[in-house]
C-alpha cells in the first residue's frame, strides 16, 4: 500500500463480508441541540446582567426619591407613596327632613265655557290670554228669537189673568146666590174649580215668561270664575248648539295647586304632622330639580292609597303671584315634614359603600387614614346626618378615596390645606412619579412654597 494512501494500515481493518459498515453520524445528529443550549445560556447571562444593572440604577435613585416621597417607592412610586387627598370636617347643624315626589301643577278650577242655548254667536268680547273676573262677559248670542217668544208668553199670561179675574167674579156671585138658596151648591163648586184651573194656567204662563227671560240672560255668556282665558274655540258668526260647542277655557291661576305623590311608607309621618295642625311647607322645583320655582303649603292628603303604585296623592297650594307655575307643568315637589336639630353632618362626597356597609376614611393624624363604619340618617343631597361613628370636628376624606385602604399614608392637597384663602393649587406629577404643586406666579410665592415643601418632607422623614 502506498504511503500517501488515505487509508492507514494502523487504523484500517479488514472488511468482513456480510457486515454492515458503521457510519459515525452521532455527532452531526446532536450538533443543533448543542447550539440551542448555548443560546439559552447566553440569554440567561444577559437577563442576569440586565437585572444587576437595574438594581444598581434603582439603588442609586432611591435616596433622591425618598426625599420627595418620604417612603421606599421605586421610580414609579410604590404602594407606600402617600396618596394626595382632600378632606372636610364633620360639623353640626339643623337638617330638614324632606320627602320628594313628582307632581303636576293642577288649577283649582278649569272651566270649559259652553253656551246653554242655541243660536248664532254675535260677538266675542274677550282677548285670548286675558285675565278675567267672575261675571265678566265673554260672548253674546243672538237674543231676538227668545225676545219674540217672551212677548208671546207675556200675551198668553195677560189673557189668562183676565180669564182668572172673570172666574173669580162669577164665583163671588154664585156664592151670594147660594146663600139665598137661589142656586145649587154644584154650580158654586164648579165655578170654584174653574178659578183654580185659571190660576194654574197663569202659573204655567208665568213659568214660560221666566224661562224666556232666563234664555235672554243666557245670550250673554259670562266667566264663572276668576282666571285666565285660553285660545278661542269658535269664531264669531258660527251657530252654537246648546251644551255642545265650547267657546273658550278659563283656568284659575291664583291660587294654584300641585298634586304630587309619596310612597305609602311616608304616609304615617305626614299624617302625624297634619293631625297636629302643623303647616307643612312644600317647595316646587323644575324638571331638572335645580331651580326652585315657588314655595307653598300642604293643603290636604287623599283618603286612600293607590294599590297599583303604592303611593298616595297630596295637594299643595301656592299663591302663584308671579305665575311661575303653569297648569299641567311637571315639577319636583319637596315636602318638609320635620327638622333634626343640632345633628352631626358629614359631606355626601365622603360616604362610601362596601363590606362594612356605609363607611368613611377618617384622618388619623395628618398623614394616615383609617376606615370608620358609620350609620347615617336623613340627607339633603349635600350633607347627611350621622347617627353614630363620627363626632363633630373629625376630618374625613372627600377626594382621592379610590386608591385608599385602611392605614394607608396620605398627603393633604395644597388646596385642602389652604382652604382658608379660597385658592386651590393643582397638583401635577413629575417625571419620577412624585406629585408636585404647580409653580407660583412670583418669586416670593415660589420661595415660600419650596420652604413649606422642605418642612413637610422633613416631618415625613422623621
Amino acid at each position: 500500500m502506498n504511503e500517501s494512501s488515505p487509508i492507514r494500515t494502523d487504523t484500517a481493518r479488514a472488511y468482513q463480508p456480510g457486515e454492515t459498515p458503521v457510519r459515525h453520524v452521532g455527532r452531526r445528529r446532536f450538533r443543533p441541540i448543542r447550539w440551542l443550549v448555548i443560546l439559552v445560556l447566553l440569554a440567561g447571562a444577559g437577563a442576569i446582567g440586565h437585572r444587576w444593572y437595574e438594581a444598581r440604577t434603582t439603588k442609586g435613585a432611591e435616596p433622591a426619591t425618598a426625599q420627595h416621597t418620604g417612603g421606599h417607592g421605586g421610580r414609579r412610586g410604590g404602594a407606600d407613596m402617600p396618596q394626595a387627598v382632600g378632606i372636610a370636617a364633620v360639623t353640626t347643624g339643623d337638617m330638614p327632613v324632606i320627602l320628594q315626589g313628582l307632581g303636576t301643577v293642577t288649577p283649582l278650577a278649569t272651566v270649559t265655557v259652553k253656551s246653554q242655548i242655541s243660536g248664532y254667536l254675535m260677538a266675542v268680547k274677550f282677548r285670548e290670554g286675558q285675565a278675567v273676573k267672575a261675571g265678566d262677559e265673554l260672548a253674546q248670542i243672538d237674543s231676538r228669537p227668545y225676545e219674540a217668544l217672551l212677548a208671546q208668553y207675556q200675551g198668553q199670561l195677560a189673557r189668562d189673568q183676565a180669564l182668572l179675574q172673570n172666574a173669580k167674579l162669577d164665583l163671588q156671585r154664585y156664592q151670594t146666590l147660594n146663600r139665598q138658596d137661589s142656586i145649587s151648591k154644584q154650580n158654586v163648586d164648579t165655578q170654584a174649580a174653574l178659578v183654580k184651573q185659571n190660576e194654574g194656567t197663569i202659573a204655567a204662563d208665568q213659568a214660560l215668561v221666566d224661562q224666556q227671560k232666563l234664555n235672554i240672560a243666557y245670550t250673554h255668556i259670562t266667566s264663572p270664575v276668576d282666571g285666565r282665558v285660553g285660545l278661542r274655540q269658535v269664531d264669531q258668526g258660527n251657530y252654537i248648539s246648546a251644551a255642545s260647542t265650547a267657546i273658550v277655557v278659563v283656568t284659575q291661576l291664583h291660587p294654584i295647586s300641585v298634586i304630587f305623590t309619596l310612597p305609602e311608607d311616608d304616609v304615617a309621618r305626614v299624617m302625624r304632622q297634619v293631625r297636629a295642625g302643623t303647616k307643612l311647607a312644600v317647595r316646587a322645583y323644575d324638571r331638572g330639580d335645580a331651580h326652585e320655582i315657588a314655595t307653598g303649603r300642604l293643603d290636604t292628603v287623599d283618603n286612600q292609597i293607590d294599590t297599583t303604585t303604592g303611593t298616595v296623592k297630596l295637594r299643595a297650594l301656592f299663591d302663584n303671584a308671579d305665575e311661575e307655575l303653569f297648569p299641567n307643568q311637571f315639577v319636583n315637589a319637596k315636602l318638609t315634614v320635620d327638622t333634626v336639630r343640632e345633628a352631626t353632618l358629614v359631606p355626601n362626597a365622603s360616604l362610601l359603600q362596601g363590606t362594612p356597609g356605609t363607611y368613611v376614611y377618617l384622618m388619623d393624624g395628618d398623614n394616615k387614614v383609617t376606615v370608620r363604619p358609620i350609620k347615617t340618617g336623613e340627607t339633603d343631597g349635600t350633607n347627611t346626618v350621622v347617627a353614630s361613628g363620627l363626632k363633630p370636628g373629625d376630618r374625613v376624606v372627600t377626594d382621592g378615596t379610590d386608591r385608599l385602604k385602611d392605614g394607608a399614608p396620605v398627603r393633604i392637597t395644597e388646596g385642602a390645606a389652604a382652604a382658608g384663602d379660597g385658592k386651590a393649587v393643582e397638583a401635577k406629577p413629575d417625571g419620577k412619579g412624585d406629585v408636585k404643586p404647580e409653580a407660583p406666579a412670583d418669586a416670593a410665592d415660589s420661595q415660600g412654597t419650596a420652604e413649606g415643601g422642605r418642612r413637610h418632607r422633613r416631618r415625613q422623614a422623621q
